[in-house]
């Protein structure tokens, strides 16, 4: 029986790998929430590792509110740099994996084609650099740390893009969302599924425990717009809204969004033998509550 921890239950990622996770019967998952473990407070992360034992960490708990992090810069650090540090160095302390996600925010370039991870990053904004600070930090205290790099996280459950899609279109007759920010949209329970299968993989030693380590991009397939998703969630979901497609000049935020953030997975579809899904093909299975 395998015990792997999942940090941060409550959002959209951690709930995810609770669901997949029952597609396990050889896993016992921890899935623990703030209350049950603050992952910024360093004495209660000691305490919970001191007295729990794992044979992996994936920590899904993160600061993602990216406009109100320009304001809220000491929670963002906290939660994105310095409880990341202090995970790593309890793994590292039991001799287990960390398994954190970043985020395409660390590339901010004027490339045009699918980022790898050897790609320069360049962040813009304080959400943006304190998860590549993050994932430098974990790398640094802890080599066993795997960092997954994704993009436009949603799901049926949490605040994500899709979600606010629905509200709004359900309020209005139109709505305008930017065309020239461009990337993949990715369904929380297809990298939660993924991950859980690479692990699997792992422990029957169909791939060797080195690939739990260094940089990783996953997202579905497919390349989209803000405005493409919003068209194929209104066009599954059956909402008529009309789309108005603006610059991202038209619609200032706070924190300056990656113009260009479509990941090449070819790494991890090389190291574990992943099949990665369609952004499309997900989003329809999202809608239809599978």
């Amino acid at each position: 029986m395998r015990r792997i921890l999942v940090t941060g239950a409550t959002g959209q990622l951690g709930h995810a790998f609770q669901t997949r996770g029952r597609d396990y019967g050889d896993l016992k998952l921890t899935a623990a929430n703030r209350h049950q473990l603050d992952v910024t407070d360093e004495l209660q992360v000691n305490r919970y590792f001191d007295t729990h034992s794992f044979d992996v960490c994936i920590n899904t708990a993160a600061y993602t509110a990216v406009d109100k992090a320009e304001t809220d810069q000491a929670a963002c650090r906290l939660a994105n740099v310095d409880a990341v540090g202090f995970l790593a160095k309890a793994c590292s302390k039991q001799g287990i994996p960390l398994i954190h996600f970043s985020s395409d925010y660390v590339y901010h370039g004027l490339q045009n084609t699918p980022l790898r991870e050897t790609d320069p990053t360049l962040p813009k904004g304080i959400y943006a650099r304190t998860k590549l600070e993050g994932e430098l930090l974990a790398q640094k205290l802890h080599p066993q740390t795997m960092i997954i790099r994704t993009s436009w996280v949603y799901a049926a459950n949490g605040h994500n893009f899709m979600n606010t899609m629905l509200r709004l279109g359900r309020e209005r007759s139109e709505l305008k969302v930017v065309f020239d920010q461009v990337g993949t949209p990715t369904y929380a329970p297809d990298l939660a599924g993924a991950v859980l299968e690479m692990l699997q993989k792992v422990w029957t030693g169909a791939v060797p425990a080195t690939a739990l380590q260094g940089v990783y991009h996953y997202s579905n397939e497919g390349v989209a717009s803000w405005y493409d998703f919003a068209l194929a969630i209104f066009e599954y979901s059956g909402i008529n809204c009309k789309v108005i497609p603006i610059e991202s000049t038209d619609y200032p935020t706070p924190a300056q969004r990656p113009p260009f953030s479509v990941l090449n997975k070819a790494k991890i579809k090389a190291a574990f033998g992943l099949e990665i899904p369609h952004w499309r093909s997900s989003l329809r299975k999202c809608m239809q509550g599978e």
